[in-house]
């Protein structure tokens, strides 16, 4: 009898934890649900990017003459172009001044480097250029970067917002920029270079001094980041997910001068419903002002986003050199989960 009632007990409690895992699950996916954005604002203005990296990146090495000598140190020390420097002699640094200054006395230095995700540790021994009288250890370094884009949505509960659907890489290397800080900030457009086949063409704009929030991070799928103000951004629109865009008519908003937001018609086509990169489908422009104007996708005009029937689906991520009518487009939904805001599945 004591058996039995133990086991009656036993039971008891396991039905209550198993009612209490219930609810609590519940209320996990109920609180999920409610932090994952169901509608956006839609972007389509030009903003600017300011930011230090995370780190030093190493963009090349190159020779120099020592004792009339041809010398490479940080070369055939094993420093490669892509490596991000960490730490010198076990200090962070966050600037090529920094690391200027650890090699003045022309003592070896240790690096702690980021290379393919593992870090490692390189020793250096300056060397004392012949011209300069200077130790170097000839590396070529990257701390900052600035640059202008388009917003492609804001998060209406947050002021979070997405950019460019593609990371912002360093041009000699073509490493996406690691953040250690970053500001968004209001930029004046001033006219547009139009592409042309071979040459990509561009938006020609400059920084103004209003901040208008930071940037966080810089994934392959967009930059992104938190707005502390925001104009006025009309009426939030409903997400499409990956399986309901459709080769078809399309319209993208971007901002090509003084006159604004503005949309432009567009066609998509090729669309790769398993891309969790930033070229999912292939957009044709097919606006006449838009062709006229520029010629098609320029660069600037990244992050401008896609609407098709009456849902975000999308942004321009890049255009064909050759082709500046044709280029790129990314889904929102790989956007949104580079910012680590998943989407509810589609029913």
């Amino acid at each position: 009898m004591k058996f039995n009632k133990g086991k009656r007990h036993s039971i008891s409690i396991v039905s209550v934890l198993l009612l209490l895992g219930a609810i609590l699950s519940a209320m996990m996916l109920t609180a999920s649900a409610e932090s994952m954005p169901d509608k956006l604002y839609v972007g389509g203005f030009a903003f600017g990017v300011r930011f230090g990296t995370d780190g030093v990146l190493v963009t090349g090495t190159r020779a120099f003459s020592s004792e009339g000598k041809a010398v490479d140190p940080a070369g055939e020390a094993g420093i490669k172009a892509k490596d991000v420097i960490k730490k010198v002699n076990g200090k962070d640094v966050f600037s090529a001044k920094e690391i200027s200054e650890a090699v003045n006395g022309g003592d070896a230095v240790v690096f702690t480097v980021l290379r393919d995700g593992k870090t490692i540790e390189i020793s250096v021994k300056p060397i004392c250029e012949d011209h300069s009288g200077v130790y170097r250890l000839g590396i070529d370094l990257k701390d900052s970067m600035a640059g202008i884009g388009t917003v492609t949505y804001v998060c209406p509960e947050t002021l979070e917002f997405g950019a460019l659907g593609h990371g912002i890489c360093d041009g000699a290397t073509g490493v996406i920029m690691p953040i250690r800080k970053g500001s968004a900030m209001d930029v004046g457009i001033g006219g547009v270079v139009k592409g042309k086949s071979g040459k990509p063409g561009e938006i020609k704009g400059h920084f103004l001094s209003k901040r208008l929030g930071s940037v966080r991070n810089n994934t392959e799928c967009g930059v992104f980041g938190v707005f502390t103000c925001a104009d006025t951004l009309g009426e939030p629109i409903p997400i499409g997910h990956k399986n309901e865009v459709k080769e078809g008519k399309a319209v993208i908003r971007t901002t090509l001068g003084d006159d604004g937001v503005k949309e432009y018609e567009i066609e998509i086509s090729k669309i790769n419903r398993e891309s969790t990169d930033n070229k999912s489908f292939l957009i044709n422009v097919t606006d006449k002002a838009l062709k006229d104007r520029t010629g098609g996708i320029i660069q600037g005009m990244s992050g401008s986003p896609i609407i098709q029937d009456g849902k975000l689906v999308g942004a321009v991520t890049h255009v064909m050199v050759n082709d500046p009518t044709t280029g790129y487009g990314i889904f929102i939904e790989n956007m949104l989960n580079a910012a680590n805001m998943p989407m509810q599945k589609a029913a």
